[in-house]
């Protein structure tokens, strides 16, 4: 497959380098390291001309989108990648290629030293993102860069005591003011999501909320009602992860969901293949969530720039499943 225009080295050959055996000790300014900071540079290098189409971000918002998808009978495909992971300049990179592949919702996870929810591929690619330096400030800085060059809509996935610490006003303003559109907080318990609710309304950030196959009949109706963009349908009880086949509840549990709202459903944790986000939109479904195996694909490459070739042929497969 011929390399994209977008994704082509200033080095040749480097996409054969190996990689080191610990990445943390590798010279951050080696040749090669600095002759892959200018490629990836240039991939995200603003575009005057996308800037005056999204000025500040995607005009349209999470909702809008599934409303839009499913007036076209179509089903809303949603990557996960984790933000810094390998390195804050392929994430910006990496979100430009996913939207040029057709995603319609991108969600970034920020890195987190105490990721609970999540299982060994996103916990081992937060550690990485941390050990290079990543944080808040930086990630936000990344995306004010990179959000006005994309056309689909942003949502952070981000643990409770980070918000905390910045103050809920502070980072609802910070993120939207990033071009931010949606967030999910995986670890807030529902009765402490009306102030998380509150701010993010103001800011215009959607707040999507989460429901489980454990969750109670009347406890899922409350969290489907407080639910901004869509409702996130946590397919399985555990970590997030790849499995081998998709829970054989989903059916019965987006059923029951969509008696009781007529809000957008997608589907998250343990679809990591074709076939898996092929079947359960075919379940009913109006979006799914492919997270740890992309992460994997990206974060743990040979080099950041063969992640990002190997990054597009991957989504391309998860898009022409969902056809």
């Amino acid at each position: 497959m011929a390399i994209p225009s977008y994704l082509k080295l200033t080095a040749p050959g480097f996409i054969h380098t190996k990689k080191p055996q610990n990445p943390f000790q590798q010279q951050l300014h080696s040749p090669s390291q600095t002759s892959l900071t200018l490629s990836i540079k240039r991939v995200l290098r603003p575009n005057p001309m996308a800037a005056l189409t999204h000025p500040c971000a995607p005009s349209i918002s999470i909702s809008q989108t599934f409303t839009k998808l499913k007036s076209q009978g179509k089903v809303a495909f949603i990557p996960y990648i984790t933000a810094g992971d390998p390195d804050l300049s392929t994430t910006g990179a990496a979100l430009k290629v996913l939207d040029s592949c057709g995603s319609d919702v991108i969600e970034l996870g920020l890195p987190y030293s105490d990721p609970l929810l999540d299982g060994p591929v996103i916990c081992a690619s937060a550690t990485r993102s941390l050990a290079r330096g990543t944080n808040f400030n930086k990630v936000i800085s990344m995306l004010k860069e990179v959000v006005p060059q994309l056309s689909c809509p942003i949502v952070l996935f981000s643990y409770y005591n980070p918000i905390i610490n910045l103050g809920i006003k502070n980072y609802m303003f910070t993120i939207s003011q990033a071009g931010v559109r949606g967030l999910v907080v995986p670890d807030v318990p529902f009765e402490e999501t009306q102030i998380l609710r509150k701010e993010a309304a103001k800011n215009n950030i959607e707040l999507v909320l989460l429901t489980t196959p454990a969750t109670t009949t009347d406890r899922m109706k409350d969290i489907v009602k407080a639910s901004e963009g869509f409702v996130y349908l946590v397919s399985t009880v555990g970590v997030t992860g790849a499995r081998a086949r998709v829970n054989e509840q989903v059916p019965s549990l987006l059923r029951e969901i969509k008696d009781a709202t007529s809000k957008a459903v997608a589907v998250g944790f343990g679809l990591s293949k074709p076939e898996h986000v092929k079947q359960v939109a075919e379940w009913g479904a109006d979006g799914v969530i492919v997270g740890s195996a992309i992460v994997k694909v990206l974060g743990e490459a040979r080099s950041p720039l063969e992640g990002l070739r190997e990054l597009e042929t991957f989504t391309k497969s998860f898009k022409s499943a969902l056809h």
